[in-house]
């Protein structure tokens, strides 16, 4: 009989993260903002003397989040915002056609993925659909600033593909790519900020 194929990875934690059916309690933000942190946007398409990573997009998408039209986010919604991408931790940042190109299948895994980080740090399985929706107003808005200062597009080809932000505040926020032991740093500092007991 031939032998299973591995279908784990081992994280940096020592943890084994079954990427089939993972369990919350193999999911640590230590190593979700260590892979988040050298995983880059674009392909790494970018300028500057560091790749942008989903880390530090990450980031960007939970300050956006004040922006979007709604009431002020509460903390667990900025930790949703601030984990939206968490899954590429261990699959990378797949460029949005390719995504399409793998299919339904691709989506799924994605999914579940998603489902035991937020399980595993206290956040409903599945984000309420406003909330949904406000993360990726914030991510699109993210993404224009990105191809726009980052990855050569023009600003009217971004908008064509992204959408001019219509958000307070984010055409004036300039990114700079950090080095990927600064961006790790970053996600935790504001991780832990976030999951404060006293967080406001």
């Amino acid at each position: 009989m031939a032998k299973a194929p591995r279908a784990w990875q081992r994280m940096l934690s020592g943890r084994r993260l079954d990427l089939l059916d993972p369990s919350p309690l193999d999911v640590e933000i230590e190593d979700i903002a260590h892979g988040l942190a050298r995983v880059a946007r674009w392909n790494g398409q970018t300028s500057g003397d560091w790749p942008f990573s989903v880390a530090e997009h990450s980031l960007l998408v939970e300050r956006l989040l004040d922006a979007t039209p709604g009431p002020p986010p509460t903390v667990r919604e900025r930790l949703t915002a601030l984990l939206h991408d968490a899954p590429e931790y261990v699959i990378g940042d797949m460029i949005s056609p390719f995504k399409a190109a793998l299919g339904l299948d691709y989506k799924a895994f994605e999914a579940r993925l998603a489902t035991a980080v937020h399980i595993r740090f206290g956040l409903p399985p599945t984000p309420a659909a406003a909330l949904l929706a406000r993360i990726k107003k914030a991510d699109r808005a993210s993404a224009y600033l990105e191809a726009v200062q980052l990855a050569g597009f023009a600003e009217a080809e971004a908008a064509r593909f992204f959408g001019r932000p219509r958000l307070d505040g984010a055409l004036r926020i300039v990114l700079r790519p950090a080095p990927p032991a600064e961006a790790t740093t970053a996600f935790l500092e504001r991780f832990a900020a976030l999951s404060a007991p006293d967080a406001p």
